[in-house]
């Protein structure tokens, strides 16, 4: 069996802010911006991965949700608990001072885990977590 990973989703709560994170900060390409409503979703992905992106969506759209859901949800969010995505460099202390010059919030410096990678933290516009970790020599 061969299983890929083609797409992930990534809640947002300002589409702007969003796209500029991973578009000017990340570097990464947009792939689609689709509106509807007052909603929007756009996907993005590293340009040297063509068939993998985050799609990047307004949080509990579903009409199933309730109102104290969505309020949890969006809490989850403001705290970082709510999306995360592991991204992957072969320089983490360059790609780190990149990122933070273009102003990404920081949660964590490049550090070596004890489970064996080196590896930094930040934050999009709407709090998920976006950890870097170094490819493995």
């Amino acid at each position: 069996m061969d299983i890929t990973i083609s797409v992930s989703f990534l809640p947002h709560v300002d589409p702007e802010a969003s796209l500029a994170f991973y578009r000017d900060v990340l570097g990464f390409e947009v792939r689609k911006d689709v509106g509807y409503d007052d909603m929007r979703w756009i996907t993005v992905g590293p340009p040297n991965q063509p068939d993998t992106a985050i799609v990047l969506t307004p949080p509990a759209v579903d009409p199933g949700i309730t109102e104290d859901e969505r309020r949890t949800i969006l809490e989850l969010m403001a705290k970082g608990s709510w999306g995360g995505v592991v991204l992957t460099t072969d320089d983490v202390d360059a790609a780190f001072a990149e990122i933070e010059a273009r102003g990404a919030d920081v949660v964590q410096e490049p550090i070596d885990q004890p489970y064996g990678v080196r590896d930094c933290a930040f934050r999009d516009p709407a709090g998920n977590f976006v950890r870097i970790d170094q490819a493995a020599a």
